[in-house]
């Protein structure tokens, strides 16, 4: 026996799974020669880039020289976004609130202060940012920070109304404080209120404008340290905005109001407009309306000032969505928009507050969407998003990623993508347009796939570290979109989101998809280049129940169903048929099929689509099944899914059976119940349950906010057998899967409606989640597929022939061997045939994935057709038939030896059995304190491994046949059955899976890919020269018009204030890790290739210089020889002789 230890091989943690690779005698001399290749030095686990809209968004700043996006969230998350393809997240340590962000404008950094009252300084110059400094106050709590353009001082107010000044370079606090007290008019007897706004006079650098909650305003003179002037107002303040010219300034209140000053004119306001209040005729003062939360006022050299503000609406518009305003000399627009405002921000040209501003562009961050509008255009039309912002459109319920995919996919799913984009939108280029792609090496092409609760699928391309949306199919065009609230009586499987997307299957090769929905419900599509009307949408309806007396037997369930073109003669056997096949004319008849006692039966949950379906380029409906109700009782989900275009069949599964489905002939060839894939004689068969009539449907628990999906998609442990070796670890697992499940219903925005009971339904809602649970864990259910060429009998002669390896949730692994006629004609006019073969394995947990290697240990792929357009002419078709090849087949047992190995693994446990005997060749424990939620056979560096994640947070690989374990990091702990949902493997290193419900994380398991990450990442900051400071003009520089400027180090420095207070906040260090030191360092390389240019531009006007002074030379040394020769001219000639 050989005994393999898991090796700790990032960080130490106690090893959580059990190996015991175990070889049989004989077997494993003769296995022992299998080359593997993988060592535990290809493996590292790293996270590397993360998609999609940030969760729970609080704040935004944009650096206008850079040309970078910073958004903060809920959770202390940052996300920078430049170009198209350049984006970098990173996360504050604490987890707190990001209230405020203040770019250092073309320094590379970027300060953030949390609703934990630190601010943190962040250098972007480095490809993954990190926190350079960190300052905590200990006494009071920051609500407003201010950094000016080009100074290194930061203001900082706090709720006691005071301000503070840190030193953006040391972040060490100045002794210069301004007292709230010394602000205000003694003669006030309130408090102000917290600071809600701090900006400098855009003139005078001297000047600093303060605004506090109550309403007061107020100048402060920061050289004589006073007040110059006082501005109240009755309502309070929520934001303040300056004329370029620093003689106005405006500001926002809570009554919905602007106030207009001049600085010099505190005694009242010069203006007093409110936008959405209407305006009595009598003269008196307009309604209140909804707080103005924000205002900019921004100025144009050639027309109007542009005023834009979020907010302000009038009381009486109920249920009208949040709006922006844009005030343009006058003309005023609203914008609606489909979420609320969180902030909005306005571009501008120029980065210098005492110029014209001359905006161009507004972004607008909503709660879960990110808008930009064209101000330059009439209409204000939006820019099209480069970003892949809209994963959370409909909620995700399933996700699949494919790596080193076929070339031409990418461009076949674009082509017909491009199609769908919506117009109208601005033609000019993307306004977010800093930083620069990555050099990375990874040049194979990568899908991921991702099916939503509204019944869509959408395809992106993945490659080099983006994310970009290729195209969209939307599944519930099959099907009648119910009306009225009477028309939804046969959806209440789930009770929202009846064509939510539960599991899909696509074969890259073929482009054949397979998707199964939560209402019992599976479409085979197939993609099309050309445009198609289906009058007749094939429609193929499947009776599936657990009453063992009137599901069809294997050998006669090809006869009972009817194909196409040559129909078999009728079985004799009397029971009601399990298929019916239909177009879309008779399916509204099926729906209305109950029972004499008024239950329903052979009825399906969705009606699929009466009139023509005119079906865009893309992916093209070829047929739909749908399991029907039984007696009273609804189908059961579908728990598992398989295609195979070389063979022509699909398979489904659920916790009653399967069922195969030839999607040539549009028949159904098995309707089988788990129990009887047992063979009679075999030890590990099951007796079959007893009928259940009340059951408690399937999807009531699910939440909008997750998808409909059951937890038992991915994490299927609830459904595993209460017989199974470990009962005491199901129900750990049982209580864990609950718990999660819970945790997900407080987190969803979108709580589910409780479930009430059907006039004409015979099963009560009002069950325990327990005795659902347990009426779950009773029944043995189909959990996995995977269609192969193999071995169906332990002959030593045997030949590989097409089959089907079927897993379930009690961990038995059964084979069905399939008879395919021979030649195409045949095979569209001749039945398939199909046999039990009888339990291969049994293994402990439910089974996640089959796959078969050759005697070498290379991966046998599955058998595919070639892609062809079904649509093209029948020229074109033969001329692509003519190249249709199967893969080789392979090679048959010879001399009594095993050719293949079959690699089984389960939510506890692998097997590797040789095939065709059946013997166990290695056998693996993964873990006994936990479950695996997902397992996946995956290609890496030239060889392959299991991948498996575990729900108590384990990533591990296992060497493929040996089953060695190779890598075991404890990654991420399962606490929200999204990750469980989502997550998948793929090959070449790669994974993903839904970090929140609107983003995408990526990570990798390839050492070489971690090795190569710094240039593959995309590069922040990018070397930009300063634009040139307005100029001045003679007049305004001669009689001191211009803008003042202020000495602040004289002003802030330790020497004119002192120091500050210990105690008022604790200064910490940023990490003292290599990546911070080679940030400073790319900071330090930054700053001298600026001074280097800077020196070339002085040597440059130098140079210029020289060049006069050099002529000016020249032009004396000619006047100096002409006068000397007029000199020698008239020496000596007398006056009268001139």
């Amino acid at each position: 026996m050989k005994k393999f230890n898991i090796r700790k091989v990032l960080d130490g943690l106690t090893a959580v799974s059990s190996s015991s690779s175990a070889a049989q005698t004989g077997a494993a001399k003769e296995n022992d020669a299998v080359p593997e290749s993988l060592q535990s030095e290809h493996f590292q686990l790293c996270k590397t880039v993360r998609h999609g809209f940030p969760h729970r968004p609080s704040s935004m700043a944009f650096d206008p020289v850079q040309k970078i996006l910073a958004v903060g969230t809920l959770n202390g998350a940052l996300r920078l976004f430049g170009r198209a393809g350049v984006e970098c997240y990173c996360q504050h340590d604490s987890g707190a609130a990001v209230i405020q962000l203040q770019f250092l404008i073309n320094e590379g950094a970027l300060v953030s202060a949390l609703a934990d009252d630190s601010i943190h300084l962040w250098n972007l110059r480095q490809k993954i940012p990190a926190i350079l400094h960190s300052l905590k106050f200990n006494r009071e709590r920051i609500t407003y920070c201010h950094l000016p353009f080009q100074s290194k001082w930061l203001y900082i107010g706090t709720e006691r109304g005071n301000i503070h000044i840190v030193n953006v370079e040391s972040f060490t606090l100045s002794g210069y404080v301004i007292m709230w007290n010394k602000a205000i008019e003694l003669s006030t007897k309130t408090h102000p209120g917290p600071v809600v706004h701090i900006s400098d006079n855009p003139m005078d650098e001297g000047k600093l404008l303060i605004g506090f909650e109550c309403g007061v305003v107020v100048l402060w003179d920061l050289k004589s340290k006073k007040a110059d002037y006082r501005y109240n107002y009755d309502e309070a303040i929520h934001s303040v905005a300056w004329h370029h010219e620093g003689k106005q300034f405006v500001c926002s209140h809570s009554d919905g109001t602007l106030t207009t000053w001049n600085i010099r004119t505190p005694a009242k306001p010069a203006q007093i407009i409110t936008p959405h209040g209407k305006q009595p005729k009598d003269g008196k003062k307009p309604e209140p309306c909804k707080p103005i939360l924000k205002v900019e006022y921004k100025t144009t050299r050639a027309g109007d000032p542009f005023m834009v503000l979020s907010g302000g609406l009038s009381y009486d518009t109920v249920g009208r969505r949040a709006c922006l305003t844009v005030m343009h000399g006058k003309s005023t627009t609203v914008l609606e928009m489909d979420f609320p405002i969180v902030d909005f921000l306005t571009l501008c040209e120029t980065p210098y507050p005492n110029d014209f501003q001359e905006p161009y562009a507004v972004v607008v961050l909503l709660e879960r969407d990110l808008v930009v509008i064209d101000l330059g255009q009439i209409g204000y039309p939006i820019f099209e998003t480069p970003y892949p912002l809209s994963i959370h459109e409909s909620p995700v319920t399933c996700c699949e990623y494919f790596a080193d995919c076929p070339g031409e996919l990418i461009p076949a799913l674009y082509s017909v993508g491009s199609r769908q984009k919506r117009q109208g939108y601005s033609k000019k280029d993307w306004p977010i347009s800093g930083g620069n792609w990555g050099q990375g090496t990874q040049s194979y092409p990568e899908i991921v796939i991702t099916g939503h609760a509204d019944g869509s699928i959408k395809f992106w391309d993945a490659s080099a570290l983006m994310l970009q949306v290729l195209y969209k199919l939307k599944t519930a065009k099959v099907f009648e979109r119910a009306r009225g609230k009477e028309e939804k009586a046969n959806t209440d499987i789930v009770d929202e989101d009846p064509f939510a997307i539960q599991t899909l299957c696509w074969c890259p090769e073929s482009r054949m998809l397979c998707v199964a929905g939560v209402s019992a419900h599976v479409i085979v599509y197939r993609f099309s280049k050309q445009e198609v009307t289906t009058a007749d949408v094939q429609l193929l309806e499947v009776r599936m129940q657990s009453d063992l007396s009137n599901v069809d037997s294997p050998d006669a369930a090809g006869d009972q169903t009817p194909t196409q073109p040559s129909p078999p003669p009728p079985s004799p056997q009397e029971s009601e048929p399990s298929a019916t096949i239909s177009t879309q004319a008779s399916a509204s008849g099926i729906i209305s099929n109950s029972l004499a006692d008024g239950l329903r039966d052979n009825m399906p949950c969705l009606q699929v689509r009466i009139s023509p379906l005119k079906q865009s380029p893309g992916y093209q409906v070829e047929l739909v099944v749908q399991l029907v109700w039984v007696s009273g009782e609804p189908p059961q989900q579908i728990t598992s899914l398989a295609i195979n275009s070389s063979y022509g069949l699909v398979v489904f599964g659920n916790s009653n059976g399967l069922a195969v489905v030839d999607y040539l002939q549009k028949t159904l060839l098995l309707n089988l119940g788990t129990s009887e894939l047992y063979s009679p004689s075999e030890p590990n068969q099951r007796q079959p349950c007893s009928p259940r009539k009340a059951r408690y449907p399937s999807g009531a628990q699910c939440d909008s906010n997750d998808g409909p999906n059951a937890a038992e998609e991915r994490c299927k442990s609830p459904n595993s057998g209460s017989n199974s070796p470990c009962n005491s670890d199901e129900e750990r697992k049982a209580k864990f899967i609950e718990k999660a499940r819970m945790s997900r219903k407080i987190s969803s925005p979108n709580e589910q409606k409780p479930n009430s009971d059907s006039k004409d339904n015979s099963f009560s809602r009002s069950r325990s989640s327990s005795v659902a649970s347990i009426d779950r864990e009773s029944r043995e259910a189909i959990c996995a597929f995977c269609f192969c060429e193999t071995f169906p009998r332990k002959l030593a002669d045997a030949s590989p022939s097409p089959c089907l390896l079927v897993g379930t949730t009690h961990g038995s692994v059964m084979l069905v061997a399939l008879s395919l006629p021979s030649g195409d004609q045949q095979r569209l006019l001749q039945p398939v045939g199909i046999s039990s073969s009888g339990t291969v394995a049994r293994l402990k947990g439910g089974i996640l994935t089959t796959a078969l290697l050759d005697a070498a240990g290379a991966l046998l792929p599955a058998s595919y057709q070639p892609w062809y357009d079904p649509n093209a002419s029948d020229e074109e078709k033969e001329k692509e038939k003519s190249r249709w090849r199967r893969p080789a087949s392979p090679p048959s047992s010879q001399d009594g030896h095993d050719s293949q190995f079959a690699i089984l693994c389960s939510e506890k446990q692998a097997k590797v059995l040789a095939m065709p005997s059946q013997t166990r060749v290695y056998k693996h424990n993964i873990t006994e304190s936990s479950f695996v939620l997902r397992a996946d056979v995956v290609e890496m560096a030239g060889a392959n491994c299991i991948a498996c994640f575990c729900a108590n947070g384990h990533i591990m690989m296992l060497s493929l046949p040996s089953l060695r374990p190779l890598l075991d990091v404890n990654y991420l702990p399962l606490t929200d059955m999204r990750i469980a949902r989502t997550f998948c493997f793929s090959n070449l290193g790669q994974a993903l899976y839904l970090t929140s419900p609107t983003e995408v994380q990526r990570i990798t398991y390839s050492q070489e890919t971690c090795d190569n990450l710094q240039e593959m990442l995309s590069e922040l900051f990018t070397p930009v020269e300063t634009p040139e400071a307005p100029n001045r003009g003679f007049f305004k520089g001669l009689f001191g018009g211009g803008a003042q400027s202020l000495d602040r180090e004289d002003l802030f420095g330790e020497t004119a204030s002192g120091k500050a207070s210990r105690s008022l906040a604790q200064h910490i260090p940023g990490p003292g890790n290599m990546e911070g030191m080679k940030g400073a360092a790319s900071g330090v390389v930054g700053e001298l290739a600026r001074a280097r240019i800077a020196l070339d531009e002085r040597g440059q006007k130098l140079g210029e210089l020289e060049e006069r002074t050099a002529a000016m030379m020249a032009s004396a040394d000619s006047f100096s020889k002409h006068a000397h020769d007029m000199m020698l001219k008239y020496k000596d000639k007398k006056w009268y002789q001139l």
